[in-house]
């Protein structure tokens, strides 16, 4: 079974409360949480694929007091695969890595992922030595991923099996300096 992308991401940002960081990945990620509901405290990424992993890093370790939730796709994960092993050796207790995983490269025309040919993130990102590993397949693991999202006591990386599909697309803002200074703001943080 997959999920439904769109309304994973609602589910996983329902009830988010004030403290949640999302570093959503770049592509159908960042459209899905825009579809959401756009929120200050969403740092949309535009031309930095194989980022978003190192950017919720480093968040978690400059903001320990703050939830910090990386959702990003199979591609852009792939691309930036070493950041799992930096994850896994400094292993924030705020920070969860989630990977929407459909299999396919969408951003450049659907041509197969190599999630489709056997890696597994969920093995490598064990083996960086995340202890909690998830892997999301039905409606039960999704509630169960919210609610430990909700409570994040631990490093968590979540894959979560989602539909081939590409629903129309929800753009937020496209100006980095502008999502900077209003994500800054929205933590506190003066320019």
């Amino acid at each position: 079974m997959r999920l439904d992308r769109r309304a994973t991401m609602a589910t996983l940002l329902a009830g988010r409360g004030d403290d949640l960081l999302v570093v959503p990945g770049l592509g159908s990620t960042t459209w899905d949480a825009m579809a959401a509901g756009d929120n200050d405290r969403n740092f949309y990424l535009w031309g930095a694929m194989g980022g978003a992993a190192m950017i919720g890093l480093g968040l978690a370790l400059a903001q320990p007091n703050r939830r910090v939730a990386v959702i990003t796709g199979d591609g852009e994960m792939l691309m930036g695969l070493g950041s799992l092993a930096t994850i896994g050796t400094q292993r924030p207790r705020n920070l969860a890595v989630i990977v929407f995983d459909n299999g396919v490269y969408g951003e450049t025309g659907m041509q197969p992922s190599h999630t489709q040919s056997g890696v597994d993130l969920i093995s490598v990102a064990r083996a960086c030595g995340i202890g909690t590993c998830l892997d999301v397949r039905d409606a039960d693991a999704l509630a169960d991923l919210a609610r430990r999202l909700g409570n994040l006591r631990e490093t968590l990386f979540a894959r979560v099996l989602i539909a081939i599909d590409e629903p129309p697309r929800v753009l937020p803002l496209r100006d980095g300096v502008a999502l900077k200074e209003r994500f800054r703001a929205a933590i506190g943080i003066k320019s």
